[in-house]
């Protein structure tokens, strides 16, 4: 158990930015950027309607929420990925990760194709969205594998919780707006063909 006080094992833990060379740069950016373009995306198309009248329900704002609970927790989380903890994951923890942000991808990409085509994506949606849920829990089994082996610390654990969290949160709030028929969305779409 540590004797550091949390706020200083996580200014270390980001401290290990430093320690990046080209590659982990490349990967890092590459990562939290795609995510950060999701949540820019979302959020605006969900504002802008918003700013010009469309009503969107209460939970729609969960997802741009849980992408952003998600973002914030990946960029630190992959800092340890990066560098500590890179050589740990490369025992197959690597490959659940690619799972799931293959599945996760993929299943963002059936919400989106879901609107205009609701009959065929709804479970490919679903399916993926189960699937993402699913290794992100055979992730978190392998994270308190590692931290009960001392392979990880309070700080990545934190980042897992929170990470499952905003997928989660998003995961199913945008679920839930896809069965709703999109409420919003047409109005928006509209504007946006002014």
């Amino acid at each position: 158990m540590s004797t550091t006080a949390f706020w200083k094992e996580t200014l270390l833990y980001a401290g290990q930015v430093r320690l990046f060379d080209k590659k982990d740069w490349i990967s890092y950016i590459a990562w939290v950027g795609l995510m950060l373009g999701l949540l820019a995306s979302t959020s605006s198309f969900i504002i802008f309607g918003w700013l010009h009248g469309v009503h969107f329900p209460p939970y729609v704002w969960n997802v741009p929420l849980g992408i952003t609970i998600f973002v914030v927790a990946i960029a630190f989380d992959t800092i340890g990925h990066r560098t500590k903890y890179k050589e740990e994951l490369k025992k197959g923890e690597a490959l659940v990760h690619h799972i799931t942000i293959t599945v996760g991808i993929l299943s963002v990409l059936a919400l989106c194709l879901a609107y205009s085509n609701p009959d065929f994506f709804r479970y490919p949606a679903l399916t993926l969205i189960a699937l993402a849920v699913f290794y992100s829990a055979i992730d978190e089994a392998l994270h308190w594998r590692r931290y009960l082996s001392l392979y990880s610390d309070r700080v990545e654990m934190w980042s897992h919780v929170f990470i499952f969290v905003g997928h989660i949160l998003m995961s199913l709030s945008w679920w839930h707006w896809f069965t709703e028929g999109y409420p919003g969305v047409a109005e928006t779409i509209g504007l946006l063909k002014g």
